[in-house]
C-alpha cells in the first residue's frame, strides 16, 4: 500500500493541489493519502493563546479538500497539525508511515515556508521522494 503524506495549508483546497493529489493517489492503486494542514497563527495571537481562529480555518480548509478528494475516490483523513510544518511532517510521520510527501505552498515570494527552506531541510531530515506544488490559491482572484 503506498502512504502519501500531503502537506498543505492555505492551499489545501487548490484545484492544483487536488488534481495532484488525486492523480499521485491513482498511480496507485491502494493509495492512501493523509492531507495535514498546520494550524497557521500570527506570532503575537500564539503568543497570548488565541488559537481558536486559526483551528477554525485550518479544520475548515481541510475538511473541504478531504471531501472533494473522497468524491473523486481517494482514500483520504485529514488533521491539523502542527503551526511549523517540519514538526506537522514529523508528528503525522510518527503515525502514518509515508512513501512519499507532497508539499504545497504559494509561490517564494509570497511564502514563508519556502522562504525559510522548508524543502531543503525536509529533504534532509525526512529522505522521502517529494513533489512540491506551487500555488496562487487564495492570494489573488485569479487563482
Amino acid at each position: 500500500m503506498q502512504r502519501i503524506l500531503v502537506i498543505s495549508n492555505r492551499t489545501c483546497e487548490c484545484p492544483a493541489v487536488i488534481d495532484e493529489v488525486e492523480q499521485r493517489a491513482h498511480a496507485e492503486s491502494d493509495a492512501v493519502v493523509l492531507l495535514v494542514a498546520p494550524a497557521v497563527n500570527s506570532r503575537l495571537k500564539h503568543m497570548v493563546s488565541d488559537t481558536d481562529a486559526a483551528l477554525a480555518d485550518a479544520r475548515q480548509r481541510v475538511n473541504n479538500a478531504v471531501e472533494q478528494l473522497a468524491a473523486r475516490g481517494v482514500s483520504i483523513e485529514g488533521e491539523i497539525g502542527d503551526a511549523n510544518p517540519l514538526q506537522a511532517i514529523e508528528d503525522a510521520l510518527a503515525v502514518f508511515p509515508a512513501d512519499e510527501l507532497i508539499l504545497a505552498t504559494h509561490p517564494p515570494e509570497r511564502s514563508h515556508w519556502l522562504e525559510k527552506g522548508l524543502l531543503e531541510q525536509a529533504g534532509e531530515r525526512f529522505a522521502l521522494p517529494t513533489t512540491h506544488v506551487v500555488s496562487r490559491y487564495g492570494l489573488d482572484p485569479a487563482a
